[in-house]
């Protein structure tokens, strides 16, 4: 009998951006993405849906499952019949590349009945991202953010997790998302890195603790260097939000705010076109959940 696995992964928003110095950090948000891997016997062949948005590149979706399969030297072997559903905008700075690797990834190895460590899975699905074209830097904080949920902070170009925060406080996360998207393939690389002194000030920065000020410091910079208004951030922070930045290379803007806070914040963005989600701080591991 041929394989069936399913997955999910949760969201993420950026606290640094990795781009201009090779080390980032994300925060874990509890919007998700599923997969759905059903394995076939057309060797190599992966036919991918992106249910939510269908007119979406699937390019992701068919590296994900061929990197599985041959890691575990079964590509001549299988191919894969594979959708993925999400409340995750795509190309908007908000992880959708990374939150979908790592379910696919997931989802793939539940098809195969196999069980690997949670770094395996993360090398995995940054390869994947790598071999799409959906990152610049590998993405292993927005993967690793995705993963394990809360905050953690890495040096992407050595895969590796530096430092991990959990967030005890009860806290929501708003997102802010004008109608354009933005694509990493588009990314003005030599721009970003321009600003790579102080971003390496804003790591720190995280890397002590103080991830709220790093977070809002990095969208500062980051949206000064890419062209962005920073007046919704700086709205939000009068509004009262703990931090509030560009996400990503944009175009989202994220407040990390009190429950108290809500409304003055979604009165001062309601004057800005655009869709306005609100979400929490993700706790939780993403996992296989049938297979």
């Amino acid at each position: 009998m041929v394989g069936f696995g399913t997955a999910i992964a949760y969201g993420a928003v950026t606290i640094i951006n990795a781009i201009a110095t090779g080390k980032g950090a994300a925060l874990g948000v509890n919007l998700w993405t599923r997969a759905n891997v059903r394995l076939t016997r057309e060797k190599g062949v992966v036919n991918g849906k992106i249910l939510s948005e269908p007119n979406e590149n699937t390019t992701l979706i068919k590296e994900s499952i061929l990197t599985v399969l041959k890691y575990f030297h079964v590509e001549n072997k299988f191919g894969a019949e594979v959708e993925t559903e999400s409340n995750i905008p795509i190309a908007k700075g908000l992880k959708s590349s990374s939150v979908a690797s790592n379910a696919l990834v997931l989802a793939t190895i539940g098809a195969l009945r196999k069980n690997v460590d949670d770094f395996t899975v993360l090398n995995l699905s940054v390869d994947a991202s790598i071999k799409a074209k959906t990152t610049i830097t590998g993405a292993f904080d927005d993967a690793s953010a995705s993963f394990f949920g809360d905050i953690t902070l890495t040096d992407n170009l050595k895969r590796t997790i530096l430092k991990r925060f959990t967030i005890k406080e009860d806290l929501t996360v708003l997102l802010h998302i004008p109608s354009e998207k933005s694509y990493t393939f588009k990314s003005n690389v030599d721009r970003m890195r321009l600003i790579a002194p102080q971003i390496k000030v804003a790591f720190h920065e995280a890397l002590s603790g103080n991830y709220w000020t790093a977070l809002t410091m990095n969208g500062i910079l980051y949206a000064t260097a890419l062209g962005y208004e920073q007046k919704l951030a700086i709205d939000a922070l009068e509004a009262g939000a703990l931090a509030s930045g560009l996400s990503g290379k944009g175009p989202a803007t994220v407040a990390i705010v009190y429950e108290n806070q809500i409304d003055k914040i979604l009165d001062a963005w309601h004057t800005y076109e655009g869709e306005i989600i609100q979400g929490k701080v993700n706790h939780e591991k993403a996992r296989i959940t049938e297979k």
